[in-house]
């Protein structure tokens, strides 16, 4: 694990030369800030610039190379983000990643479509191992790939060094040493990642490890102390990890008095959740205020733009939070509530909320994901998180938050929590979002069914089906079989020769992130007359998407092959009812894992409930009353990228079968399902 070090201000960075540093140019990836991790992982100096940053500059502030991130735009659309061509002719190497490599091919006469195919996942690929970015690695390695243009014609003076099936995946300009990766180097889901990172930096650029690191624990408190001073901070405590961390930070910067340290119980909280948070931080000598805002919460609203092709600042009220279907609205007046809440703790107190400040555990990716200006100028949003709302980024605006967890990443977090005292229990918990239970229930008032839903339903049936539907042709099956490569085709003949499957959508819609956009689509669900296959069922998951770019999630449904389909929902919002049955639900699958000892080995578990009734008669039009709930395991290192736990591998089945009969048993419940879905497609989090 990555030790919780910052990097040393050395003479020529306060002169202001970037002398053999890299410059990473941002064009909105949601994997810009780990780029710039890895390479100072490394050991080398790099700083996030604009994507529009003049080439001159970058050669007169000592720039040694140049990597170009992933964004979400196309490289041919009218509105595409400038930027100066002349960045690959000043001599200094360059890596274009995902965006940036298409950026590189279409300036060199290359040209890029977009594909009928996307690739979200990931994919072993052909290496050209004598390139120089991929020496010493294997012919064929497994990556990330998240993408729906890609490089057609390849630009002069360049050849092609990597290939996913017939899709470009690397381009090279040994001479030029341009270099181009369709796939994401930077994240851990590509196992070799760093060794390409290491070529790039030390073989090809003659970067030097020499940007040494001290305690990055002063640095935050520094930071704290200069911008406090002798004013009061306001700490909202979830009791995870990053506001526990947070909070044991200003509490060492600051003196005891000054902190006000408040956990406000929404009413979304895990079961004892709240009891068990006081419970802890009084054992580490924190004075905690708990709040029990739980009516206020359930009651809430916010202002929102009249509709979404509104440019105008006209506002609307929200529906009250406990008849909100929409997840970004929910997260929204979660957010903004916690501010009114935070506020009038402050009037109770006697504090004048213009004197104190707003501290939150935020941390990097969550500022990615909702697209905030500090950590990405050309982001999209994927989900608003509740302490990146424009109430908070008012605040922030006018110098009132404080965020010394805001260059952090999960992992690093953990370690600064480790360096400050804080027992293991409360350093290696599972992180818990601040919207809690909230967020984990699929609220709908009627099913999400679009003109599509028949034809991507026959294409479902012709890939659980492919060994039958190959011998009697179909307009849709030349549409599945080009999205796939012989080795791929052949390995899904086998399974459908072998498994009695059945896939299907869900009339429901959930969060996912594809290409670098974010996006609100249809959930898969399989089905078998077997015990599931987990390695087949994974690689169906990895599958589906590519073909059926409205499927960002593919669940195995457990228990007996389902015969109808569920056609509705059950209409669901925020009650007390429904967050009872959740709650139960979370507590039962966390005890299992816990008692099994896999806790450590999953990063995150959410437990999440869907307004789907199976196994109903049609004929006997019996109404829709029951939900089935979601298990999603999630390893991951740095939250950017991850994998569902496959069962049998890493994790017992045993283990999670028993989560499901025990689930089984809640009053209401009618099917429980498995996520099987890797980010990308799939966000950690449904909503």
């Amino acid at each position: 694990m990555l030790a919780v070090n910052t990097l040393e201000i050395n003479s020529s960075e306060q002169n202001g030369s970037c002398e053999g540093a890299v410059a990473i140019l941002d064009a909105g990836a949601q994997y810009g800030k780990v780029i710039d991790r890895r390479v100072r992982e490394l050991c080398v100096r790099s700083e996030i610039l604009p994507l529009e940053t003049p080439a001159f500059a970058i050669r007169e502030q000592g720039y040694r190379a140049i990597i170009i991130s992933g964004g979400p735009a196309s490289v041919y659309a009218e509105d595409a983000p400038w930027f100066d061509p002349a960045i690959f002719t000043i001599g200094k190497p360059v890596l274009g990643i995902c965006y940036g490599m298409q950026m590189m091919n279409k300036v060199f006469g290359g040209t890029v479509h977009k594909k009928s195919v996307r690739e979200d996942g990931v994919f072993s690929i052909a290496l050209d191992n004598t390139c120089s970015l991929f020496r010493g690695l294997q012919k064929e390695e497994l990556v990330l790939l998240t993408h729906g243009d890609s490089v057609d014609k390849v630009a002069d003076g360049f050849k092609v060094v990597a290939q996913s099936g017939n899709i470009i995946a690397g381009i090279a300009n040994e001479q030029k040493k341009l270099y181009g990766t369709q796939f994401h180097p930077e994240v851990d889901l590509t196992e070799r990642g760093m060794e390409m990172l290491r070529n790039f930096l030390f073989e090809i650029a003659a970067c030097t490890s020499n940007f040494t690191v001290h305690n990055r624990q002063q640095v935050c408190i520094n930071e704290i102390q200069e911008k406090v001073g002798a004013s009061k901070v306001l700490v909202l405590l979830s009791g995870g990890v990053d506001s526990t961390v947070c909070t044991a930070l200003l509490n060492k910067a600051l003196n005891q008095e000054q902190v006000i340290a408040v956990h406000i119980d929404n009413g979304f909280m895990r079961k004892k959740e709240s009891q068990t948070v006081e419970e802890a931080l009084t054992k580490l000598g924190i004075k905690l205020k708990v709040v029990n805002a739980a009516h206020t919460f359930y009651n809430g609203t916010t202002t929102l733009p009249i509709s979404e092709e509104d440019r105008t600042p006209r506002k609307r009220i929200s529906k009250t939070l406990n008849m909100t279907t929409n997840p970004e609205e929910k997260r929204k007046i979660i957010g903004d509530t916690f501010v009114k809440v935070a506020n009038e703790v402050l009037g109770e107190m006697n504090l004048n909320p213009e004197e104190v400040f707003l501290a939150q555990g935020t941390l990097r990716p969550d500022l990615i994901e909702s697209a905030s200006h500090i950590a990405s100028g050309k982001a999209e949003v994927i989900k608003t998180h509740h302490n990146d709302t424009e109430l908070i980024r008012k605040l922030r605006d006018e110098g009132k938050v404080i965020e010394p967890l805001k260059d952090f990443h999960k992992d690093e977090v953990r370690a600064l929590g480790r360096e400050l005292g804080l027992p293991e229990e409360i350093v290696s918990r599972h992180p818990f979002p601040g919207p809690g239970l909230s967020i984990r229930v699929i609220c709908a008032e009627e099913p999400y069914i679009c003109k599509d839903f028949a034809e991507t339903n026959n294409i479902l049936k012709i890939i659980t089906d492919f060994s039958a539907s190959v011998k009697k042709p179909h307009a849709l099956l030349q549409r599945v079989k080009s999205c796939i490569s012989d080795e791929e085709e052949e390995k899904l003949m086998q399974i459908t020769s072998l498994h009695s499957l059945n896939a299907f959508l869900l009339p429901i819609k959930t969060v996912g992130v594809q290409g670098d956009c974010r996006s609100y689509s249809y959930v898969c669900g399989v089905t078998s007359k077997e015990s599931p296959h987990w390695e087949s069922l994974m690689f169906l998951a990895r599958l589906i998407p590519r073909m059926c770019h409205t499927i960002n999630r593919v669940v195995y449904i457990f228990g007996s092959h389902v015969k109808e389909p569920p056609a509705d929902i059950t209409p669901t919002f925020l009650t007390t009812g429904v967050l009872s049955t959740l709650r139960q639900a979370d507590f039962v699958a966390h005890s299992i894992l816990r008692e099994s000892g896999y806790s450590s080995k999953i990063s995150q578990m959410p437990v999440i409930l869907t307004p789907l009734h199976f196994d109903r008669d049609p004929l006997q039009k019996q109404p829709s009353c029951r939900r089935s709930v979601v298990v999603r395991t999630f390893i991951t290192s740095d939250f950017m990228t991850g994998i569902a736990a496959m069962p049998g591998n890493h994790i017992p089945e045993e283990v999670v079968l028993k989560m499901v009969n025990e689930i089984k048993k809640i009053p209401g419940i009618s099917r429980v399902m498995y996520d099987l879905t890797s980010k990308p497609p799939g966000t950690t989090e449904w909503e």
